[in-house]
């Protein structure tokens, strides 16, 4: 008897140890109640309560957890319809807040999260729900964090996944986008064309500043030639005037039979000119011609040359002294 007693025993007491060993997972927190008022938090691990006095309570998630937040019709600030759907990712940061600050704690964050949404987005316009998504989220964010503060809760990030207007209003949409993008080309065409027209301006202001530029360098040549013409037509004088000082009359026969002939020959050269019309005797030329040979033969003499007989010519029908 004694030995069944002590097995009965035994047995007793293996079976209180095996009730109260509680294993708790990882990512999770258990609570511990006593008749049904909590006492502690189970970590992860083997966990020992008290069979019959000690229960769990609630098993807690500790890991962050993603709650879809499901669509939502919103009227916005200037009376347009949008359908809104979005996540929540949260975190429990206290087990016990969690599971006796709160009723349903995904519910909580549910309808916080959808009230504060309609709010948010209530008081925008249409274009800056479309184009401040982030501004939209952070508001969000700092809203519901505040309030799970006290459920021990963390709020990580608010995301909206869509946000659909009406039909009609895509379309007033796209239509106002193409109208912005003719308008955008349209500018760009003729921001081309204006810049087109001012390098060609600016290739004609530099051609003309050239052009100038090139008459100016041309004129400034044609002044310098002119003026080494005039020197050396000016010593050429100089020569004859020296010669005619010092008793050579043929140098100013030279002299006029130079400028003889020169005219001569722009008369020759005219484009226009069918007949030439001598105003004086070729006898004249002649003579004018022996003064200048007699001129070079002075020069390749010692001394000068005596004074050759005036040439002779015979008198024109229209002279004085009657007809030859």
């Amino acid at each position: 008897m004694g030995f069944i007693l002590a097995g009965l025993l035994v047995l007793l007491v293996l079976l209180y140890l095996a009730l109260g060993m509680k294993v708790v997972r990882q990512g999770y927190q258990y609570t511990i109640e006593r008749f049904g008022k909590f006492t502690a938090v189970a970590q992860p691990g083997l966990t020992f309560i008290v069979p019959l006095f000690d229960q769990i309570g609630r098993k807690v998630n500790m890991m962050e957890q993603v709650l879809d937040i499901p669509g939502q019709e919103i009227i916005t600030k200037d009376n347009a319809m949008v359908a809104v759907d979005g996540v929540v990712f949260f975190q429990v940061l206290d087990a016990a807040k969690a599971a006796y600050e709160v009723s349903d704690l995904y519910l909580a964050i549910m309808q916080l999260t959808t009230t504060n949404l309609r709010t948010v987005m209530g008081s925008m316009d249409l274009d800056e729900l479309l184009s401040k998504r982030d501004e939209i989220n952070g508001r969000l964010l700092a809203v519901i964090d505040n309030a799970t503060e006290a459920w021990g809760v963390k709020v990580t990030r608010v995301e909206l996944k869509d946000i659909r207007p009406p039909a009609d209003i895509v379309n007033a949409m796209t239509r106002q986008m193409k109208a912005e993008r003719e308008k955008r080309a349209t500018i760009l065409e003729s921001e081309a064309a204006r810049q087109n027209e001012i390098n060609r301006a600016e290739g004609l202001k530099q051609a003309q500043i050239l052009e100038a530029e090139g008459r100016r360098e041309a004129a400034f040549r044609d002044a310098e030639a002119r003026e080494r013409s005039a020197e050396a037509e000016a010593q050429a004088t100089k020569v004859v005037s020296d010669a005619i000082s010092g008793g050579s009359v043929q140098a100013i026969n030279y002299f006029i039979a130079q400028k003889y002939v020169e005219a001569i020959g722009l008369f020759a050269t005219s484009p226009n000119a069918k007949t030439i019309l001598f105003p004086v005797e070729a006898t004249q030329l002649m003579g004018t011609l022996g003064g200048i040979s007699e001129l070079a033969k002075e020069a390749f003499r010692d001394g000068p040359a005596p004074t050759p007989p005036a040439p002779t010519r015979p008198r024109g029908p229209f002279e004085g002294g009657g007809t030859q």
